[in-house]
């Protein structure tokens, strides 16, 4: 990884751990709640995706490096605030899939920022239970 890279994640992780604590806090933000993979604790992320039928998509801007990715890791049961409803759900991780042209089907301004501060993409779907 370059030195320019971690940069980037670090500052932008810095900003991050100032703001999620209030965005997710906003009863219409999206929020997606992992089980911490040492604590066993819920762990509550501010995200910008999109429900298509019965799935929601998302795309984390620090792929493996993101926390929520590495929990999800470990244990891909998660629940999703949507509109401020909670949903329950099973994530899987998408290499495979283009997460460029993800966001362009997703928020626009989540996607605009995930694209200038990401340093590498990878897009999560989470399959809701009925």
């Amino acid at each position: 990884m370059s030195r320019r890279t971690d940069l980037r994640f670090r500052a932008t992780t810095a900003v991050q751990r100032r703001l999620n604590p209030l965005l997710r806090r906003l009863p219409l933000q999206t929020v997606l709640e992992t089980t911490g993979r040492v604590s066993g604790l819920p762990r509550r992320t501010p995200v910008g995706g999109r429900r298509v039928g019965d799935s929601f998509w998302l795309v984390s801007e620090f792929g493996a490096r993101s926390q929520y990715v590495r929990n999800i890791t470990a244990d891909p049961r998660v629940r999703v605030r949507i509109r401020g409803r909670w949903y329950e759900g099973t994530a899987h991780l998408m290499p495979q899939d283009d997460p460029v042209a993800r966001l362009r089907g997703l928020p626009r301004v989540n996607s605009l920022g995930v694209r200038a501060l990401g340093t590498n993409l990878l897009t999560v779907r989470v399959d809701l239970d009925a």
